[in-house]
Protein backbone atom coordinates (compact mmCIF):
# COMPACT_ATOMS: atom_id res chain seq x y z
CA UNK A 1 0.00 0.00 0.00
CA UNK A 2 1.99 3.04 -1.53
CA UNK A 3 -0.47 6.22 -0.07
CA UNK A 4 -0.07 9.67 -0.27
CA UNK A 5 -2.16 12.24 0.98
CA UNK A 6 -5.50 9.84 0.38
CA UNK A 7 -6.29 6.96 3.09
CA UNK A 8 -8.27 4.09 1.49
CA UNK A 9 -11.22 3.08 3.69
CA UNK A 10 -10.50 -0.64 5.23
CA UNK A 11 -13.96 -1.38 3.71
CA UNK A 12 -13.14 -1.53 0.25
CA UNK A 13 -13.89 -2.52 -2.54
CA UNK A 14 -17.64 -1.29 -1.06
CA UNK A 15 -18.93 -1.89 -4.00
CA UNK A 16 -18.81 -5.58 -7.02
CA UNK A 17 -20.88 -7.46 -9.29
CA UNK A 18 -20.99 -10.04 -7.13
CA UNK A 19 -22.98 -7.35 -4.42
CA UNK A 20 -25.56 -6.79 -7.85
CA UNK A 21 -25.81 -10.24 -8.68
CA UNK A 22 -27.24 -11.38 -11.66
CA UNK A 23 -26.64 -10.62 -15.23
CA UNK A 24 -23.53 -8.10 -14.25
CA UNK A 25 -19.89 -7.99 -15.53
CA UNK A 26 -18.78 -5.35 -13.76
CA UNK A 27 -19.92 -1.54 -11.98
CA UNK A 28 -17.11 1.57 -11.53
CA UNK A 29 -16.28 4.51 -13.27
CA UNK A 30 -19.70 6.13 -11.26
CA UNK A 31 -20.91 9.63 -10.46
CA UNK A 32 -21.97 9.85 -6.60
CA UNK A 33 -23.26 12.99 -4.54
CA UNK A 34 -25.28 13.85 -0.98
CA UNK A 35 -28.88 14.24 -1.48
CA UNK A 36 -30.93 14.69 1.07
CA UNK A 37 -28.94 13.95 3.93
CA UNK A 38 -28.42 10.78 1.74
CA UNK A 39 -26.11 9.43 -0.71
CA UNK A 40 -27.38 8.98 -4.61
CA UNK A 41 -25.00 7.51 -7.20
CA UNK A 42 -25.34 7.00 -11.67
CA UNK A 43 -23.43 4.32 -11.93
CA UNK A 44 -21.76 2.38 -14.89
CA UNK A 45 -22.56 -1.29 -14.54
CA UNK A 46 -21.77 -3.26 -17.94
CA UNK A 47 -23.93 -6.35 -17.72
CA UNK A 48 -22.44 -9.82 -19.40
CA UNK A 49 -23.15 -9.27 -23.08
CA UNK A 50 -20.95 -6.05 -22.45
CA UNK A 51 -23.42 -3.10 -22.67
CA UNK A 52 -23.22 0.02 -20.69
CA UNK A 53 -25.45 1.53 -18.70
CA UNK A 54 -26.54 3.78 -16.05
CA UNK A 55 -28.31 2.64 -13.36
CA UNK A 56 -29.33 4.55 -9.97
CA UNK A 57 -28.14 3.58 -6.34
CA UNK A 58 -29.00 4.87 -3.10
CA UNK A 59 -27.01 4.53 0.11
CA UNK A 60 -27.44 6.15 3.85
CA UNK A 61 -23.79 6.29 4.70
CA UNK A 62 -21.80 5.88 1.41
CA UNK A 63 -20.82 2.59 1.83
CA UNK A 64 -23.86 -0.18 1.69
CA UNK A 65 -25.83 0.61 -1.46
CA UNK A 66 -28.89 -0.57 -3.11
CA UNK A 67 -28.35 -0.49 -6.68
CA UNK A 68 -31.58 -1.03 -9.24
CA UNK A 69 -31.77 -3.76 -11.95
CA UNK A 70 -31.95 -1.26 -14.64
CA UNK A 71 -31.18 1.94 -16.87
CA UNK A 72 -32.19 4.94 -15.86
CA UNK A 73 -34.84 6.28 -18.20
CA UNK A 74 -34.33 9.69 -19.91
CA UNK A 75 -36.96 12.05 -21.00
CA UNK A 76 -35.70 12.48 -24.98
CA UNK A 77 -37.45 15.30 -27.31
CA UNK A 78 -37.04 13.43 -29.97
CA UNK A 79 -38.38 10.36 -28.88
CA UNK A 80 -42.35 9.87 -27.43
CA UNK A 81 -40.85 7.79 -24.71
CA UNK A 82 -38.03 7.85 -22.41
CA UNK A 83 -34.76 6.28 -23.17
CA UNK A 84 -33.04 3.63 -21.88
CA UNK A 85 -29.46 5.26 -20.77
CA UNK A 86 -27.60 2.30 -22.39
CA UNK A 87 -24.43 2.88 -24.16
CA UNK A 88 -23.47 5.08 -21.67
CA UNK A 89 -20.52 5.18 -19.38
CA UNK A 90 -18.38 7.34 -16.75
CA UNK A 91 -20.83 9.31 -15.27
CA UNK A 92 -19.93 12.59 -13.41
CA UNK A 93 -23.04 14.63 -11.92
CA UNK A 94 -22.47 17.72 -10.88
CA UNK A 95 -25.20 20.54 -8.98
CA UNK A 96 -25.97 23.72 -9.74
CA UNK A 97 -28.62 25.33 -8.36
CA UNK A 98 -31.48 23.08 -7.74
CA UNK A 99 -30.65 20.93 -10.89
CA UNK A 100 -28.15 18.24 -10.76
CA UNK A 101 -26.59 17.72 -14.58
CA UNK A 102 -24.98 14.48 -15.40
CA UNK A 103 -22.09 14.55 -17.77
CA UNK A 104 -21.29 11.04 -19.14
CA UNK A 105 -20.02 9.45 -22.05
CA UNK A 106 -22.05 8.08 -24.94
CA UNK A 107 -21.53 5.61 -27.58
CA UNK A 108 -23.04 7.21 -30.73
CA UNK A 109 -22.32 7.06 -34.40
CA UNK A 110 -21.10 3.77 -34.63
CA UNK A 111 -18.54 2.97 -32.14
CA UNK A 112 -17.63 6.28 -31.45
CA UNK A 113 -17.59 8.22 -28.04
CA UNK A 114 -18.95 11.66 -27.22
CA UNK A 115 -19.57 13.76 -24.10
CA UNK A 116 -23.79 13.58 -23.38
CA UNK A 117 -25.59 16.35 -21.02
CA UNK A 118 -28.74 14.84 -18.64
CA UNK A 119 -30.76 16.84 -16.26
CA UNK A 120 -32.74 15.91 -13.11
CA UNK A 121 -33.92 17.67 -9.54
CA UNK A 122 -35.18 14.45 -8.41
CA UNK A 123 -33.20 11.59 -9.34
CA UNK A 124 -36.82 9.78 -10.60
CA UNK A 125 -36.76 11.74 -13.79
CA UNK A 126 -33.87 12.13 -16.10
CA UNK A 127 -34.12 15.04 -18.96
CA UNK A 128 -32.15 15.10 -22.12
CA UNK A 129 -29.82 18.49 -22.62
CA UNK A 130 -27.46 17.76 -25.41
CA UNK A 131 -24.29 16.63 -26.43
CA UNK A 132 -21.83 19.60 -26.25
CA UNK A 133 -18.75 18.01 -28.26
CA UNK A 134 -18.74 15.69 -31.82
CA UNK A 135 -17.08 12.46 -31.10
CA UNK A 136 -14.09 11.65 -29.92
CA UNK A 137 -14.57 13.25 -27.11
CA UNK A 138 -14.97 11.85 -22.60
CA UNK A 139 -14.26 12.83 -19.39
CA UNK A 140 -17.16 16.05 -19.30
CA UNK A 141 -17.34 17.60 -16.33
CA UNK A 142 -19.18 20.50 -15.11
CA UNK A 143 -17.99 23.51 -13.10
CA UNK A 144 -20.46 23.68 -10.14
CA UNK A 145 -21.03 26.89 -11.00
CA UNK A 146 -20.98 29.93 -13.62
CA UNK A 147 -18.00 31.95 -14.21
CA UNK A 148 -17.36 34.82 -15.96
CA UNK A 149 -21.35 34.53 -16.48
CA UNK A 150 -20.99 31.14 -18.43
CA UNK A 151 -21.41 27.11 -18.05
CA UNK A 152 -17.92 25.84 -17.99
CA UNK A 153 -16.21 22.25 -18.69
CA UNK A 154 -13.72 20.01 -18.64
CA UNK A 155 -13.49 17.81 -21.19
CA UNK A 156 -11.30 15.44 -23.29
CA UNK A 157 -10.88 15.36 -26.77
CA UNK A 158 -9.54 12.15 -28.27
CA UNK A 159 -9.58 9.82 -31.18
CA UNK A 160 -7.52 7.74 -30.01
CA UNK A 161 -3.44 7.75 -28.79
CA UNK A 162 -2.44 10.37 -26.64
CA UNK A 163 -4.68 12.68 -24.72
CA UNK A 164 -5.06 16.18 -23.14
CA UNK A 165 -7.45 18.26 -20.61
CA UNK A 166 -9.15 20.54 -22.28
CA UNK A 167 -11.93 23.45 -21.35
CA UNK A 168 -15.09 24.87 -22.95
CA UNK A 169 -17.66 27.18 -22.12
CA UNK A 170 -21.32 27.49 -22.71
CA UNK A 171 -24.19 30.09 -22.45
CA UNK A 172 -26.73 27.80 -21.78
CA UNK A 173 -25.25 24.33 -22.03
CA UNK A 174 -26.09 23.88 -25.82
CA UNK A 175 -24.00 26.19 -27.55
CA UNK A 176 -20.31 25.31 -26.99
CA UNK A 177 -16.72 27.58 -27.89
CA UNK A 178 -13.80 29.14 -26.14
CA UNK A 179 -12.01 25.78 -26.31
CA UNK A 180 -8.68 26.26 -23.98
CA UNK A 181 -6.24 23.87 -23.70
CA UNK A 182 -5.88 23.21 -19.86
CA UNK A 183 -3.16 20.44 -19.37
CA UNK A 184 -1.11 18.65 -21.57
CA UNK A 185 -0.64 14.89 -21.14
CA UNK A 186 3.14 14.40 -19.96
CA UNK A 187 5.40 13.47 -17.42
CA UNK A 188 6.10 10.16 -15.35
CA UNK A 189 2.81 8.71 -14.78
CA UNK A 190 0.31 10.66 -16.99
CA UNK A 191 3.07 10.64 -19.69
CA UNK A 192 0.34 8.78 -22.64
CA UNK A 193 -2.68 10.30 -21.34
CA UNK A 194 -4.53 12.36 -19.11
CA UNK A 195 -8.29 13.39 -18.32
CA UNK A 196 -10.38 15.20 -15.64
CA UNK A 197 -11.92 13.46 -12.97
CA UNK A 198 -14.23 14.54 -10.40
CA UNK A 199 -16.35 17.98 -10.03
CA UNK A 200 -13.54 20.60 -9.32
CA UNK A 201 -14.18 22.27 -6.09
CA UNK A 202 -13.81 25.76 -5.28
CA UNK A 203 -10.60 26.49 -2.77
CA UNK A 204 -9.29 29.58 -1.53
CA UNK A 205 -6.35 29.18 -3.94
CA UNK A 206 -8.97 28.65 -7.16
CA UNK A 207 -10.22 25.29 -8.18
CA UNK A 208 -9.26 21.87 -6.73
CA UNK A 209 -9.48 19.48 -9.96
CA UNK A 210 -8.14 15.70 -9.53
CA UNK A 211 -7.43 13.87 -12.99
CA UNK A 212 -6.39 10.55 -14.11
CA UNK A 213 -3.28 10.18 -15.58
CA UNK A 214 -1.29 6.99 -17.64
CA UNK A 215 1.60 5.45 -18.64
CA UNK A 216 2.42 2.69 -20.71
CA UNK A 217 4.75 -0.09 -19.60
CA UNK A 218 5.83 -3.25 -21.30
CA UNK A 219 2.90 -5.04 -19.01
CA UNK A 220 0.24 -2.47 -20.18
CA UNK A 221 -1.25 0.51 -19.11
CA UNK A 222 -1.25 2.03 -15.43
CA UNK A 223 -3.49 4.65 -14.49
CA UNK A 224 -3.12 6.93 -11.37
CA UNK A 225 -4.92 10.05 -10.00
CA UNK A 226 -3.44 13.10 -9.58
CA UNK A 227 -4.39 16.73 -8.63
CA UNK A 228 -3.60 20.40 -10.16
CA UNK A 229 -5.03 23.89 -8.70
CA UNK A 230 -6.71 25.93 -11.72
CA UNK A 231 -7.37 29.69 -11.61
CA UNK A 232 -10.30 30.85 -9.85
CA UNK A 233 -11.70 32.92 -12.80
CA UNK A 234 -10.00 31.84 -15.70
CA UNK A 235 -10.10 28.01 -15.23
CA UNK A 236 -8.63 27.27 -18.36
CA UNK A 237 -4.71 28.40 -16.72
CA UNK A 238 -2.89 25.91 -14.29
CA UNK A 239 -1.50 27.41 -10.82
CA UNK A 240 -0.23 24.48 -10.12
CA UNK A 241 -0.18 21.10 -11.43
CA UNK A 242 1.26 18.21 -8.57
CA UNK A 243 3.95 15.93 -9.81
CA UNK A 244 3.38 13.14 -7.16
CA UNK A 245 0.53 11.05 -7.42
CA UNK A 246 -2.48 11.29 -5.31
CA UNK A 247 -3.44 7.32 -5.29
CA UNK A 248 -1.95 4.62 -7.67
CA UNK A 249 -2.94 1.15 -7.97
CA UNK A 250 -1.49 -1.01 -5.39
CA UNK A 251 -3.72 -3.21 -4.35
CA UNK A 252 -5.59 -6.42 -5.57
CA UNK A 253 -8.67 -4.97 -6.31
CA UNK A 254 -6.87 -2.16 -8.28
CA UNK A 255 -4.60 -4.32 -10.00
CA UNK A 256 -6.80 -7.47 -11.36
CA UNK A 257 -9.79 -7.15 -13.07
CA UNK A 258 -11.35 -6.36 -16.48
CA UNK A 259 -8.76 -3.74 -17.35
CA UNK A 260 -5.73 -4.21 -14.54
CA UNK A 261 -4.03 -1.57 -12.72
CA UNK A 262 -6.38 1.23 -12.38
CA UNK A 263 -7.36 3.78 -10.91
CA UNK A 264 -10.11 6.21 -12.11
CA UNK A 265 -11.09 9.02 -10.16
CA UNK A 266 -14.99 10.84 -10.95
CA UNK A 267 -16.44 11.46 -7.64
CA UNK A 268 -15.91 13.60 -4.56
CA UNK A 269 -18.17 14.43 -1.87
CA UNK A 270 -16.70 17.19 0.67
CA UNK A 271 -18.00 17.61 3.97
CA UNK A 272 -17.71 21.28 4.51
CA UNK A 273 -17.37 21.30 7.93
CA UNK A 274 -14.84 18.93 8.60
CA UNK A 275 -12.99 19.27 5.40
CA UNK A 276 -13.08 15.76 4.60
CA UNK A 277 -13.00 14.54 1.35
CA UNK A 278 -14.20 11.07 0.01
CA UNK A 279 -13.22 10.46 -3.42
CA UNK A 280 -14.61 7.50 -5.30
CA UNK A 281 -13.02 5.63 -8.21
CA UNK A 282 -13.18 2.82 -9.90
CA UNK A 283 -10.82 0.05 -9.47
CA UNK A 284 -9.42 -2.21 -12.44
CA UNK A 285 -12.75 -1.37 -14.56
CA UNK A 286 -14.65 -3.91 -12.49
CA UNK A 287 -15.32 -2.38 -8.41
CA UNK A 288 -15.40 0.55 -6.55
CA UNK A 289 -13.26 1.87 -3.70
CA UNK A 290 -13.27 4.60 -1.73
CA UNK A 291 -9.91 6.87 -0.03
CA UNK A 292 -10.52 9.74 2.07
CA UNK A 293 -8.20 12.84 2.82
CA UNK A 294 -8.59 16.50 4.33
CA UNK A 295 -8.72 19.23 1.86
CA UNK A 296 -6.59 21.29 2.73
CA UNK A 297 -4.08 18.33 2.62
CA UNK A 298 -4.41 17.81 -0.50
CA UNK A 299 -4.11 21.43 -2.01
CA UNK A 300 -1.14 22.08 0.22
CA UNK A 301 0.30 18.22 -0.89
CA UNK A 302 -0.20 19.37 -4.68
CA UNK A 303 1.36 22.68 -4.16
CA UNK A 304 4.13 21.55 -2.31
CA UNK A 305 4.77 19.55 -5.15
CA UNK A 306 4.08 20.98 -8.06
CA UNK A 307 5.05 22.00 -11.33
CA UNK A 308 3.76 25.93 -11.85
CA UNK A 309 2.27 25.38 -15.22
CA UNK A 310 0.40 22.55 -17.50
CA UNK A 311 3.46 21.38 -19.13
CA UNK A 312 5.38 18.69 -17.28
Amino acid sequence: MNETVFTRDPRNPIITPEMMGGNVDAIHNSGIVKFKGKYVGLFRVDDQGLREGLYKGTSNDGYDWKIEKTWIKVKNPYSDSPDPARKAFDPRITKIGDTYYITYCLWCWGHKSSVSIIKTKDFETFEHVGLPFPPQNRNGVLFPRKINGKYMMLHRPSGGGDADIFLSSSPDLIHWGEHHMVMEHGGGWGWLKIGPGPVPIEVKEGWLMIFHGVRDTASGMIYCAGGAILDRKQPWKVLHRGVRFLLAPTEDYERIGDVFNVVFPTSLVHDEKTGQLDLYYGCADTRIGVAHANIRDVVDFIIKNRKRNAAF
